[in-house]
């Protein structure tokens, strides 16, 4: 993929919203992006598929997996005085929640302005001014003075999605990207693209890709599609939390502009060290920077994908510094070299290597 149509992508991903199960805008985006590479559908879960149009069912089976979610929050209950409480959707630190401008999904499918509210500190107490807020102390305000207010003029509901309001911005001196949810849109923006440049090819598999829904509350998503896919090997693409602003040297193992992260261990997965070696090879043959990671938390799709029938599974990731918050920065470079593995990666796989795994 050019690099100009890359970025317009990433910054269109990063744009949309889609908490888990609310993923619709995420998924007509990337059906878009993969329409002429393949046959696409989609099912109720808002899973999509897209088979490579030179499958022939006759070949070993490649799932080529990413997440469409993104952390976000739900509307829990309306207050009379028309603050909104909410609970979280997939995992967030309470210290970065406050404050925060949000955008709610009313019953006409229009998106509000509002914002986490805080306590101004002149009325706070000084026990409350060096403590953290507890999530049932914190709402959601639109401006509104009352709970009919929300409801009818702001047409705002109990179990309305909530996200980041943050516009992605790109850098072209850098090389950086600012924005939200990059777990997982900068993974999604890998399977676009991988499956679009890998579109003519004649491969020795059959290459599917599975955009997997609800990831961030369970991996639910992957469950389904693992059992619909049936793959005998796969590769998912994500964006890992950086940790090179919080750890000594000798432990950043997925550092900004140092190539994408394989992982051999989190705590969901333990990659098939066969697979992970063929892979790290790859990468040294053509001198692609990549960054191995033992995580000693952690979780992804691999995990679902690999306990399926024990496909062989590694995990391509983008690091992404600040994950789970609204404001995060992944690299360009990253993400070009993570496409460029992944497409090595799967034009020298065939039956006779992957039975090797």
């Amino acid at each position: 993929m050019e690099k100009s149509a890359a970025i317009d992508l990433i910054q269109k991903l990063s744009n949309v919203y889609g908490i888990s199960a609310f993923e619709d805008e995420v998924t007509a985006l990337f059906k878009d992006e993969v329409a002429g590479s393949g046959k696409v559908s989609e099912d109720h879960m808002r899973n999509v598929f897209v088979q490579q149009k030179n499958n022939n069912g006759k070949k070993p089976i490649v799932e080529l997996d990413a997440h469409s979610d993104e952390v976000g929050f739900m509307i829990r209950a309306i207050k009379p005085n028309g603050q909104m409480m909410f609970v979280q959707v997939g995992g967030w630190a309470t210290v970065t929640i406050p404050a925060q401008k949000v955008k709610i999904r009313n019953r006409a499918g229009e998106w509000i302005s509002g914002i986490v509210s805080s306590t101004p500190p002149h009325f706070m107490t000084p026990e409350e001014r060096t403590r953290l807020p507890k999530m049932d102390e914190l709402s959601i305000d639109v401006g509104a003075s009352s709970a009919k207010e929300v409801s009818d003029v702001y047409q705002i509901e109990i179990g309305a999605p909530v996200v980041p309001d943050v516009t992605c911005e790109y850098n072209e001196k850098t090389g950086l990207f600012l924005g939200k949810a990059f777990d997982n849109r900068i993974g999604t923006a890998l399977l676009a693209s991988t499956m679009k440049d890998l579109s003519e090819d004649q491969l020795a598999v059959d290459l599917v890709a599975g955009l997997s829904s609800q990831e961030e509350v369970g991996d639910r998503g992957a469950e389904v599609v693992v059992r619909k896919i049936k793959p005998d090997l796969a590769i998912v693409f994500e964006g890992a939390p950086a940790d090179d602003t919080v750890m000594p040297d000798y432990l950043i193992q997925t550092g900004l502009r140092k190539g994408p992260m394989l992982r051999h261990f989190d705590s969901t997965i333990v990659t098939n060290p066969h697979f992970q070696q063929f892979a790290l090879d790859v990468a040294a043959k053509n001198d692609i920077p990549i960054q191995r990671s033992v995580r000693t938390g952690g979780g992804q799709d691999g995990a679902i994908i690999n306990r399926y029938n024990g496909a062989p599974t590694i995990v391509i990731s983008v690091p992404v510094r600040y994950a789970h918050t609204p404001y995060c920065f992944i690299a360009y470079e990253d993400y070009e070299n993570a496409l460029k593995l992944a497409k090595l990666i799967i034009r020298q796989l065939n039956a006779e290597v992957i039975e090797k795994f």
